[in-house]
């Protein structure tokens, strides 16, 4: 039998709108004066779009086969992201069988090494990557997770981020992941205002109820110390990427010096299976956090995954939708998964992508069985423009 072949690769990318989930209004809590690498430089300090966090927009990769079936993924790139994809990757896609994700991945990060490795060109690759597997589960008629290995457990549980853990537990959720407002710029004073805010959402909730905080790369070693003792009284579960993501050596020692129990996750903003082994063979955290469309891909997540499983590490995926939890339901060290609560005040479930796209699950009281769908089982809202890289 004639095996099906790609026949054509289209890249294209979504400017505001709120298509990209960094795009978001003024009032949205995901920029409301969160602590950055930024914050040392007052004029960048209340907001991440000051110093550019949404200039890149989505990147939408569709490609289709010879017999007129589409698979596509979305990831964060933009319009650079897509000249990449167009104008370099898609020759090792056009007239390739899609299902040989392997060879694929490897053409396109050997021949990117000289301009790559991460960054740009590992979310270009991702976004190729999950758009191959939404292909191939949709060629097959299977649900990506079923390509996987099939699911390890009936349903995933959430834990959600955002500004309102509070009501994060009111609708189901295991725990709440709070943004950290205040950097060590702000001294003494930003320090009471974070421990103040984690003291009173501890207040409104449960012991049992896990309360995190995300600290986005903007900490000192110093700052983090301190900020990790002081959160201890409030049972803090783990603190969030502290450092900037190349600091294996700090990320190393700090977790070292954690209090009893607190736990230290980091990964988001790394890349690769080469990445990650540093992170592990430096024991820099107890919870490594890839985000799918960042990271390689589904392809090289089930490589990082791998690496952590034989250290006993759990994986617990940056979030990014289906992405993410087709992974998840299939790993027995990603025991439960992130929900990033769109809604503008983390007060309501929404899908995360909306409105790019369609069919998106979300979870319920907390948890989520996924659909038997084929491919990741979303589609393109054809309401959105999409531009293509001229």
């Amino acid at each position: 039998m004639k095996s099906t072949k790609i026949r054509e690769v289209r890249a294209c990318f979504v400017q505001g709108g709120g298509a990209d989930y960094h795009d978001q209004a003024p009032d949205h809590w995901i920029d409301d004066h969160i602590a950055t690498p930024m914050a040392k430089y007052p004029r960048y300090r209340a907001s991440r779009q000051s110093f550019g966090l949404n200039v890149l927009g989505t990147l939408v990769v569709e490609l289709e086969a010879d017999n007129g079936v589409v698979g596509f993924a979305v990831s964060t790139g933009g319009e650079p992201a897509a000249w990449i994809v167009e104008r370099h990757l898609s020759r090792f896609l056009v007239g390739a069988d899609p299902a040989n994700v392997e060879l694929l991945w490897d053409q396109m990060y050997l021949s990117s090494l000289f301009y790559g490795r991460k960054g740009l060109v590992l979310n270009a690759i991702s976004c190729v990557d999950l758009a191959l597997w939404d292909l191939l589960g949709k060629l097959r008629q299977e649900p990506v997770y079923h390509l996987l290995g099939g699911a390890v457990r009936d349903q995933i549980v959430f834990y959600a981020t955002g500004a309102r853990p509070d009501l994060a537990r009111e609708l189901g959720f295991i725990g709440g992941k709070l943004p950290l407002h205040h950097a060590p710029a702000e001294g003494d004073e930003g320090l009471r205002k974070n421990l103040s805010l984690l003291g009173q959402m501890r207040s409104r909730t449960t012991p049992d109820f896990w309360l995190m905080y995300d600290c986005w790369m903007s900490l000192t070693p110093e700052y983090a110390r301190r900020l990790a003792r002081a959160a201890a009284q409030f049972d803090l579960k783990w603190i969030e990427e502290p450092l900037p993501p190349d600091d294996y050596w700090g990320y190393a020692e700090l977790r070292r010096g954690l209090p009893p129990g607190m736990l230290l996750t980091t990964g988001e903003h790394e890349a690769t299976r080469w990445g990650f082994r540093m992170l592990l063979d430096m024991h820099c955290a107890d919870i490594l956090q890839p985000d799918v469309g960042w990271c390689g891909g589904l392809t090289e997540l089930i490589k990082i995954s791998a690496l952590a499983d034989a250290q006993g590490v759990m994986v617990v995926p940056h979030g990014s939708s289906v992405y993410s939890y087709h992974f998840s339901i299939t790993r027995h060290n990603s025991p439960f998964a992130e929900f990033l609560m769109m809604a503008p005040q983390a007060d309501r479930v929404i899908p995360m992508f909306s409105p790019l796209l369609l069919d998106e699950p979300i979870p319920q009281n907390g948890a989520m069985k996924l659909p038997d769908a084929p491919g990741f089982g979303v589609t393109l809202n054809p309401d959105c423009i999409l531009r293509r890289v001229s």
